[in-house]
């Protein structure tokens, strides 16, 4: 069974991150052999990173209950999509500091991206793709970008959210999924062998 996270990052009351996880996790939970984890930052409010030593040297070593059971769960993730809100050309506070609070649990796994806002959360996504070398992860090339034309209807449907209303994009979401499945049986392999 590969786990494969769908990480909500943002945390605003208003936030368009439901809608596009709706379709992501229903599109993952198609697959066989797939167990989604849909991590919301919101449930996991972690304090400013103010630790003296990296995550990346002090592997595992959580300063807190709150930082422990956000690494854990990424930790036992093979995979992820990151559902990246653009604020003002970049990703969000909130991912950055969850991320910062960990290292090794990113490390040596494949990461894709669904993006929103004016240019389709673009500026977010390639920002996170340098994060995500430093980070020792695979970012993969193939993301969706959720352009204003498909955003703002589905801003304004009503709920429960229907999918549906993504449709346009479900072969840019079919590319990504494969791809991503591909990438996380090819590294799962060679994380076992290292």
């Amino acid at each position: 069974m590969r786990n494969v996270a769908v990480v909500i990052s943002s945390t605003r009351p208003s936030r368009f991150a439901d809608k596009p996880a709706k379709w992501v996790v229903d599109r993952l939970q198609s697959e066989d052999d797939v167990d989604v984890d849909l991590i919301d930052l919101r449930d996991h409010p972690l304090p400013p990173f103010d630790q003296a030593v990296s995550p990346a040297y002090a592997q595992r070593d959580y300063s807190t209950p709150e930082v422990a059971r956000f690494g854990e769960r990424i930790d036992r993730a093979d995979a992820f999509v990151i559902l990246a809100a653009e604020y003002n050309h970049g990703y969000t506070g909130a991912l950055k500091n969850a991320m910062d609070h960990t290292f090794v649990e990113w490390q040596h796994k494949p990461v894709s991206f669904v993006g929103w806002g004016g240019v389709g959360g673009a500026r977010a996504i390639e920002q996170l793709r340098l994060v995500s070398v430093e980070f020792e992860m695979a970012p993969l090339r193939h993301a969706v970008h959720i352009l204003p034309d498909l955003m703002l209807p589905a801003m304004q449907a009503p709920e429960p959210f229907d999918p549906a209303l993504f449709a346009a994009l479900d072969d840019k979401l079919d590319k990504l999924v494969a791809d991503l499945l591909w990438w996380t049986e090819a590294l799962a392999s060679a994380r076992a062998y290292a």
